[in-house]
């Protein structure tokens, strides 16, 4: 399949550095706002052809997925001109800037039978579903409660303070722990409560999330733009716990059950080139069986965590310059 990118920074290049490392794949373009850069990304990562503008890449009759790895507040701009123009799209998280925007791209998409998905690479991670499945073997018990955090020094970087770029902690970082809570305890979330510290700019610098399920389970959930945090979820029951370390990119997980002798242990698989790639696998297998959505975090699932995070920014008074 002829995959483009939209797009050239660094999350562009973590992409394209994982395509080339991809044998079911073709590099066929990329695109940035001027040509000189996109044609030394295309030298660097090995794609056919460079574009200098985002419109001349989706005008391209050849490329049938495009990866859109633009700021925020671009992406639901950069996915409507794609879906327009007949292209299944992928696009970076956080999926839009808010749910308003989520729901008209999946409404055109739907209307057009083209596949947009959001690309939230932990859902479709190996260790995702085996976090999901050892959950439902019953080995720790009932969950009640998940905790989580993400942390990472990015106060240094515009489109995380710049509001006209949708910045803040939320969209960025917090979508890790909210996802994770989302894999464990799925649901509707019942009430939440939450607190902020925001810029100068009205962004949040740093967050506090505690989500209570409809079931009862409880999310304690940060996230934060200033510092590091162990990055860690841990989901508790009435049997034993499990951790997890790198909710952002599982890297392992740990089963305890008191009582028992030993924890038990799992790794990422040994054959994973970076953690995007299954998202892309995913992607185009949706593709070639006529899907519009990936199961692995089908439409319903974007939606609602996206009104969830728009409720976060109503408590918080934060709303972006553009909505």
């Amino acid at each position: 399949m002829k995959i483009a990118v939209l797009g050239a920074g660094g999350v562009a290049k973590d992409m394209a550095a994982t395509l080339v490392l991809m044998k079911d794949v073709e590099r066929y373009a990329v695109a940035a706002r001027d040509y000189d850069r996109a044609k030394a990304f295309a030298e660097q990562y090995g794609f056919k052809k460079a574009y200098g503008s985002y419109r001349e890449l989706t005008e391209d009759p050849e490329v049938e997925l495009v990866y859109i790895a633009t700021p925020h507040s671009h992406h639901y701009e950069h996915a409507t001109l794609c879906l327009e123009h007949g292209k299944h799209v992928l696009c970076e998280k956080a999926f839009t800037a808010n749910a308003g925007q989520a729901e008209k791209l999946i409404e055109l998409a739907e209307s057009r039978h083209l596949l947009v998905a959001e690309a939230i690479w932990t859902r479709y991670q190996p260790m995702s579903a085996l976090l999901q499945e050892i959950i439902q073997s019953g080995e720790i018990g009932e969950v009640t409660s998940v905790t989580a955090s993400f942390g990472v020094p990015l106060f240094h970087v515009q489109r995380m303070t710049d509001p006209e770029l949708a910045g803040g902690a939320l969209l960025d970082l917090g979508v890790y722990p909210i996802t994770f809570a989302s894999i464990v305890l799925g649901g509707e979330v019942k009430e939440a409560v939450t607190a902020a510290v925001l810029t100068d700019r009205h962004v949040d610098a740093r967050n506090s999330i505690t989500l209570i399920y409809e079931g009862g389970q409880m999310a304690v959930l940060n996230s934060n733009m200033e510092s590091f945090t162990d990055s860690r979820g841990v989901v508790n029951g009435t049997k034993g716990y499990i951790v997890v370390e790198g909710i952002n990119n599982f890297r392992e997980i740990r089963v305890y059950v008191p009582g028992k002798n030993q924890e038990k242990r799992y790794g990422r698989p040994a054959d994973q080139i970076s953690g995007y790639e299954y998202e892309v696998r995913s992607a185009m297998k949706a593709i070639r069986e006529g899907h519009t959505e990936c199961p692995e975090m089908p439409h319903h699932e974007i939606l609602r965590v996206m009104k969830l995070m728009d409720g976060l920014r109503e408590k918080w008074g934060v709303r972006f310059p553009f909505e």
